[in-house]
């Protein structure tokens, strides 16, 4: 855990890798202002009371139709009388067990018999019985991870049926209401109030007895802003500027030279491809021309330029099928093009295949709608949802959507020249593969010889054609899959360029167990029961149109929620990917929907969101603590102070080069690897790996590619500590760091330490700070000397958290 104030710490007169816990003479201890992350005690994630929302998604995706499948017809309360005494349908059955105990123990597998069952380990306790078939072992891995990470089965679950979505009742829940222009709440306190957020918030105060904390001071209040806006620290000379400003709108002006600035876009992109499972090189067994970044590079240009928020989702699902849009537009069909690919070996057996495309279907759909209407939707492809209004039907109706598609190299160029290089593009292989064979074979025969240079032309001739040597998005095309039986233990995939069908439900999921079609259309919570079929190809163009107009309620409320999220560090409702029955309420219901209302108003217009909610007197309080406070509201729910953040690891990355003046700050292009220390670009633009990231990503809390992630869930481990002391990030950029201090301040003495800390924190040192750096740099520091310091500024929590 990182503490702020003033703390004890280290510094061991040797390398930084050094760092010892010993006696004196052998190191000197030193008290500075700032908290360091160079050591700390970590302790493990404790299981919580409450399960987590990724848990209980696994329960509904992966255990509960196991359970119902192949264990409620014995062991239930529909049964006419449960088998052993024993039913499943609830974990507290589940826990008292039957006849013969206990049926799962939780947090081990191992001494649970529902799990010897069916491993069948036991002759008296073999589950299924017979003659249904046994387990697959990758079902039955579920249920072991499913007992091992505690045995999650939500309290009030339903095991028959689910919440009508055609009834009035289901369609009141608070987040498929219209969001409406809210009046703001009379307040005592009237003078705090700079924006309408600020009434909301303060009456929220008022009625549990506090009161928010002062204004931040001018120099916390830019670094936040900074940090906040383009992911960068600002520069001394910045910082004195709008320390000096003193028009009444300096701030306001500040916010907007921010959101005009091109690095505005780069911010906020990364937090959106957090959300795409955005990767530059996908899983091994593909090669596409295609590229991800294109896509990286759209989303940055996108928010630059303000498109409207109902664009910017149309365009990421149906760009191609839009009127009027550019050609290069195209990039933001990377949005579903960078979709995980699961590998599908076609000599396996058709059944075995259709399972595994069905799955990217679920993951498709699973990340379309938890990011646009945050609902888990993919908790119903093998039943009714559990918790939400959505139907097993209603699944399938956008599982034919995603039918629909394929992932295909998409050329972002006119149609007429797009459709030449797609032509060449699949040409040229072929002819490669003939000139390969011909050269393997080592003829001397000139007719040999004459083919392979014929071939060769033809491959040049092909690779100048206009647009070739652009680079393509990994993008998406309409064409429908059907997975086909090409022989024994052998299958293709056929596709239909263009076109769309309809597509049976799966009973229980199961591809291989077909069930009454269903027509493509909306969910009918938000579409109406009488919602309009799909027709237009595979239909994802009217599934980009109703997520922004039927849908509009959910997309405004979510977007709105993230962008706060961000901002506040938690979110007015704190499940981000949730706003379903599981999800949690929001804390100030109000305030949400008057923001999202407005933010509709406002044109969709995510600048106008950011300026509306820094502008606030929210948002500009200091973030110092206040115990009396703090018994009241320990989590600051009712935002009384400002939240301590701290960096995420690209702006972290970002701010050291950027002190040490060497960050590079062109916008757009390929990646680059960040294991290579030459490469001074933001972090934004590192080559990202699906299934490899670096470790610099890994340590720090950097989602996994694979799929939607709506939080980084922060973490305190010793290996970020390690990586901190002993990483080559850290040693390098010290040391650069060391180098523009002596630059600008030669000598190492109290100048030099004075720049450090107007550069790294925005403040001058105090006294005892400059004490203890004379005393450790010495009269004539030597250049390790001056890098072992700089590296521990560069540690320090005050260059790693924002106040």
């Amino acid at each position: 855990m990182f503490v702020s104030g003033t703390i004890e710490f280290l510094l061991v007169a040797g390398p930084p890798a050094l760092l010892l816990i010993c006696s004196p003479p052998l190191v000197l201890w030193m008290r500075l202002p700032i908290s360091l992350a160079l050591v700390a005690l970590c302790t493990g994630r404790g299981l919580s009371a409450d399960p987590d929302p990724a848990s209980i998604a696994f329960f509904e995706k992966q255990v509960r139709p196991l359970l119902v499948e192949y264990c409620h017809s014995c062991h239930s309360t529909k049964a006419k009388k449960a088998r052993g005494g024993l039913s499943l349908d609830s974990r507290a059955s589940i826990l008292t067990g039957g006849d013969t105990g206990p049926a799962v123990v939780p947090g081990k597998p191992e001494k649970s018999l529902l799990i010897s069952a069916v491993l069948g380990t036991k002759a008296e306790l073999q589950m299924p019985p017979a003659p249904k078939a046994k387990l697959q072992p990758q079902q039955i891995a579920a249920l072991e991870r499913w007992v091992r990470d505690g045995a999650v089965y939500p309290e009030g679950a339903k095991t028959v049926g689910a919440n009508d979505p055609t009834s009035p009742e289901a369609r009141q829940f608070w987040s498929f209401q219209s969001p409406m222009k809210q009046t703001p709440p009379v307040v005592q306190n009237t003078k705090w109030p700079k924006r309408p957020i600020d009434s909301f918030l303060i009456a929220a105060m008022e009625q549990r007895k506090l009161s928010p904390s002062a204004p931040a001071d001018r120099r916390v209040l830019i670094r936040r802003a900074y940090f906040d806006l383009i992911g960068l620290p600002p520069t001394p000379e910045e910082v004195d500027a709008f320390v000096r400003d003193t028009r009444l709108d300096a701030y306001a002006r500040l916010i907007d030279r921010l959101l005009g600035s091109p690095h505005h876009g780069e911010r906020w992109a990364r937090y959106w491809l957090d959300l795409a499972r955005y990767c530059d090189v996908p899983e091994s067994w593909l090669t596409p021309r295609g590229q991800g970044w294109p896509y990286r590079d759209w989303v940055v240009h996108a928010l630059n330029s303000d498109l409207r928020y109902d664009q910017f989702v149309m365009r990421q699902l149906a760009a191609d099928l839009m009127s009027g849009v550019d050609p290069k537009e195209r990039a933001a069909l990377g949005f579903l093009g960078v979709s995980p690919d699961y590998w599908k070996e076609l000599q396996l057996d058709v059944d075995v295949i259709k399972s595994i495309v069905a799955d990217e279907w679920e993951e498709r759909i699973d990340t379309v709608c938890s990011t646009f209407l945050g609902l888990t939707v993919a908790c119903a492809r093998c039943h009714d949802h559990k918790f939400d209004p959505i139907s097993t039907r209603d699944y399938y109706a956008l599982a034919g959507v995603v039918a629909g598609m394929r992932q295909v190299d998409l050329p972002l160029l006119p149609d007429a020249e797009a459709s030449a290089v797609q032509k060449a593009a699949e040409q040229i292989p072929v002819l490669q593969d003939k000139i390969k064979t011909l050269k393997a074979a080592k003829s001397s025969m000139p007719l040999a010889k004459a083919w392979v240079a014929e071939l060769s032309a033809r491959v040049k001739k092909l690779e100048n054609t206009p647009g070739y040597t652009s680079i393509p998005v990994r993008g998406i095309t309409d064409a429908h899959v059907s997975v086909v039986s090409h022989g024994p233990n052998r299958t293709r995939l056929e596709y239909e360029p263009g076109v769309g069908h309809d597509i049976p439900m799966h009973t229980r999921g199961n591809p291989n167990r077909p069930g009454p079609v269903v027509p493509r259309r909306f969910l009918t919570v938000l579409g109406g029961d009488k919602a309009k079929p799909f027709t237009q190809g595979s239909g994802r163009l009217e599934l980009a149109q109703a997520i922004v107009t039927n849908g509009a309620p959910l997309a405004a409320r979510v977007i709105v929620n993230r962008v706060w999220k961000h901002h506040f560090g938690r979110g007015l409702v704190e499940s981000a990917s949730d706003f379903g029955r599981q999800g949690e309420r929001p804390s100030h219901p109000e305030l949400l929907d008057d923001l999202a209302a407005r933010f509709v108003a406002a044109g969709w217009s995510l600048k106008w969101l950011h300026r509306e909610i820094m502008l606030s007197a929210a948002y500009q309080q200091a973030s110092d603590p206040d115990f009396t406070k703090e018994e009241i509201d320990p989590d600051n729910r009712w935002l009384w102070r400002m939240n301590r953040r701290r960096l995420e690891v690209e702006a972290w990355r970002d701010a050291m080069l950027a002190v040490n003046g060497t960050l590079r700050l062109e916008l757009g292009g390929p990646p680059r690897e960040l294991t290579d220390g030459n490469n001074r670009r933001r972090t934004l633009y590192g080559l990202i790996r699906r299934r490899d990231l670096t470790d610099l990503l890994r340590l720090h809390d950097f989602p996994d590619p694979l799929t939607h992630s709506a939080n980084r869930i922060p973490s305190t481990t010793a290996l970020q500590q390690l990586f901190a002391l002993n990483g080559p990030l850290l040693l390098q950029e010290s040391a650069t760091f060391a180098k523009r201090l002596e630059a600008e301040a030669p000598g190492g003495g109290e100048n030099w330490i004075r720049r450090a800390y107007s550069i790294l924190f925005n403040r001058v040192p105090s006294e005892n700070e400059l004490r203890l750096g004379l005393a450790f740099l010495g009269a004539k520091p030597n250049a390790d000397t001056r890098a072992r310091y700089a590296h521990v500024l560069l540690g320090s929590n005050e260059f790693l958290f924002i106040d």
